[in-house]
């Protein structure tokens, strides 16, 4: 979906935000203002038409992840599964925000008949249109869901999917603490700060002014998942950091960051519907949700020695050199090997895992 200039209050989704903030007295947190922006039914930006995943912005897309670069990604990630699958007795693999379905089929290509059934569950038609196109070969092997079952077992996979779950942000302001919520403001929106007995899980060091999100969507999230899954595996791979680099002082401008046409803005009140909104995840917070909810963590690791422990180098000698480049930003640290983490829960008895075998850093959780 684009936006021309000047289009914004005409939208509709600008008017469902409108009417939302009029039933709320004219302030939304900016959680409630984010799940609106990503997931309103055919509009936000994960529900409506527009084209996210690609390499190049001349594809009309709007950032690329790791199994769009290279199916090296999905088959390396696949040797951790089907050990998970095979440590936990169980044979249906469960995507959360499966993309353009490239995971899933480089999953399912590398599983083959290890995998009896795969589940995906996603919020977007407009998404989920696009998988099945890309996932028909596999037949009545893939289905679809639109919501959480009451029950499941199998091995459970998301690659940036914690980021996209909607955020509290909190402004700490001479030494008081804040919510920062959503006004109306001429033809636009605009921030407003309401005092709040809201913390972060760790008060940042020193006196400056500090804006920070707190995380309790993603974090409820896992609680639900752990609640729900009576065997089996979980495997995270998301950016983030553990909570003392997340709170840290110098992170005193907040994480949430925007992505259109493979370009990022820290503005999310403009273009709203038509370009991504995210923020950085805190596993602390997501490994604490994970163990109070009843799992166990197998590990967290960075998704640089992630990927090494189960083989990407190996089927990187292989490649050509093209794909060996792209393989390469998957460890690269100043790529994505060091800002992006991998966090692995367990329902019921915990292993040895190959993908945190080396470089375990659940100790810095």
């Amino acid at each position: 979906m684009k936006l021309e200039p000047g289009a914004e209050r005409a939208h509709p989704l600008t008017r469902i935000i409108d009417a939302t903030l009029a039933r709320s007295g004219g302030w939304l947190p900016f959680d409630r203002f984010m799940a609106l922006a990503l997931y309103a039914p055919g509009l936000g930006y994960y529900a409506n038409d527009s084209r996210k995943f690609g390499q190049m912005p001349a594809s009309g897309s709007d950032f690329v992840t790791a199994p769009e670069m290279t199916p090296l990604f999905g088959q390396a990630l696949a040797e951790q599964i089907g050990e998970a699958l095979h440590e936990t007795g169980t044979a249906e693999v469960w995507e959360f925000g499966a993309g353009s379905g490239a995971l899933a089929a480089q999953l399912l290509d590398a599983l083959g008949p290890r995998v009896k059934r795969y589940r995906i569950v996603d919020l977007s038609g407009s998404l989920r249109a696009r998988q099945r196109v890309t996932l028909d070969r596999f037949g009545d092997k893939v289905e679809w869901l639109s919501a959480l079952p009451d029950t499941m077992q199998g091995v459970v996979v998301g690659n940036e999917v914690l980021d996209a779950m909607p955020v509290q942000l909190l402004m700490r302001i001479g030494g008081r603490w804040f919510e920062r919520g959503v006004v109306a403001q001429g033809d636009g929106w605009a921030w407003e700060d309401r005092s709040t007995e809201l913390r972060p899980p760790v008060e940042p060091e020193g006196p400056q002014d500090y804006l920070t999100e707190v995380h309790r969507h993603a974090e409820a999230f896992i609680a639900t998942l752990a609640d729900r899954l009576t065997k089996g595996a979980a495997f995270f791979l998301d950016y983030g950091f553990p909570e003392a680099e997340y709170y840290h002082p110098q992170r005193h401008m907040g994480t949430v960051m925007c992505h259109k046409a493979h370009q990022a803005d820290a503005d999310p009140l403009v273009e709203v519907g038509a370009k991504d909104i995210t923020a950085h995840v805190n596993f602390t917070g997501i490994a604490l949700a994970g163990q109070d909810a009843g799992l166990e963590v197998l590990g967290y690791t960075s998704q640089a020695r992630f990927l090494i422990n189960c083989g990407l180098p190996a089927r990187m000698e292989g490649a050509a050199l093209p794909e060996r480049a792209l393989a390469a930003r998957l460890i690269h640290e100043h790529e994505m090997g060091e800002l992006f983490k991998v966090i692995g829960f367990v329902a019921g008895a915990p292993w040895d895992a190959r993908g945190f075998s080396e470089g375990d850093r659940s100790h810095t959780l």
